[in-house]
């Protein structure tokens, strides 16, 4: 009887599945964005040092952080970025993600900002 509770726990314990291993990021120190004026119909791309506020036009973006998927997934980078106008404030506050720029770039009336990497 002992034997066959043994082999039924170790069973059922076998059958639990474990977390799975979170993904890895690598910090990096440099963003990559472009912005669009839309009144301008012109693009740029700007080189943000994370930690730093840097001004553009009518917008003021400060990254707080940039990561890089680990080097043995596909790649893809994710920025923390918060985005002021001058005549409006804070516009925007979130994750970008590089391989998913539809997915959560700013969409101002003026700007579209999106993420292209990490550096």
């Amino acid at each position: 009887m002992k034997n066959i509770f043994k082999i039924l726990i170790i069973s059922s314990l076998m059958c639990i599945s474990l977390p799975e291993k979170a993904d890895a990021y690598i910090d990096k120190s440099i963003a990559i964005v472009r912005v669009m004026n839309k009144a301008a119909g012109k693009v740029q791309t700007l080189t943000l040092p994370v930690g730093e506020s840097t001004d553009f036009e009518k917008l003021s973006l400060l990254v707080r952080s940039c990561k890089q998927t680990d080097p043995f997934q596909a790649e893809n980078f994710f920025s923390f970025i918060e985005i002021y106008k001058t005549s409006e404030g804070k516009i925007f506050s979130g994750w970008m993600n590089a391989n998913e720029p539809g997915e959560n770039p700013l969409q101002n009336a003026d700007y579209d900002v999106w993420l292209v990497k990490c550096e």
